[in-house]
This record gives structure tokens, C-alpha cells and sequence, in this order.
């Protein structure tokens, strides 16, 4: 995968989140919820792109770091909205395995990431 495909991919995991969260019962837990996961899984996508533009290999690794942050606290969230079944499973289930697939590229770039710096 190339870094433009990836950056389309966080892109569209935005765009995947916000609509989740229009999907949202109205509750005073859900508005919670929702600004957290909001937050969190749109920045994935923008922390992403901040990374690509990082001016060396150390400050790329600090931003991806970052991206890895977000993505595994939006998994969090995307397990308690599943717990919670304020959604489809089938719309959650489709996110959750968009979510820790990103987790799981972003955790191999970083490995690869300081295996390079080590050398």
C-alpha cells in the first residue's frame, strides 16, 4: 500500500466515523461518546497527513506514534458502541475491522520505522 492509498484510507475512516455517529440514539451518553470518537477517529486521517510531511525520520516516527494513539483509542470506542449495540453490528462490525487493520499497518510502519533509525 502507498502512502497516497493510505491516505485516502484514514480519509474515509473520517468520513466512516462521522456517520456512525449520526446514526447515534439521542443521549445524554451518546453525546459523549460521540465527541470522543469523533475526535479520535478523525484524527487518525489528520495526524496522517501531518506525518507525511514530517522533515526527518525521527519526526515522522513521533507523528505516527500519534496516528497509532488515536486509532487505538477510536477501537475503544467502537468496542463500546458494540457493547452498547447504539448500531448495527454490521455497521460497527465493518469499522472495527477498518480500525484495527490501520492499527496493525501503522504498528508495522513503526517497527519498520526503528528498525531503519537503528541502523
Amino acid at each position: 500500500m502507498n502512502k497516497g492509498d493510505l491516505k485516502l484510507r484514514t480519509f474515509n475512516f473520517s468520513i466512516d466515523v462521522i456517520d456512525l455517529v449520526d446514526l447515534f440514539p439521542k443521549k445524554k451518553s451518546t453525546d459523549v461518546v460521540s465527541y470522543q470518537i469523533l475526535k479520535s477517529g478523525t484524527s487518525v486521517g489528520a495526524n496522517y497527513r501531518a506525518a507525511l510531511r514530517a522533515r526527518s525520520d525521527k519526526e515522522f516516527i513521533s507523528k505516527i506514534n500519534i496516528v497509532l494513539e488515536e486509532a487505538d483509542e477510536t477501537l475503544f470506542w467502537l468496542e463500546l458502541i458494540k457493547e452498547k449495540r447504539w448500531v448495527e453490528n454490521a455497521v460497527i462490525g465493518r469499522l472495527l475491522k477498518e480500525a484495527n487493520e490501520l492499527t496493525a499497518i501503522f504498528t508495522s510502519t513503526l517497527i519498520t520505522m526503528n528498525k531503519k533509525s537503528k541502523i
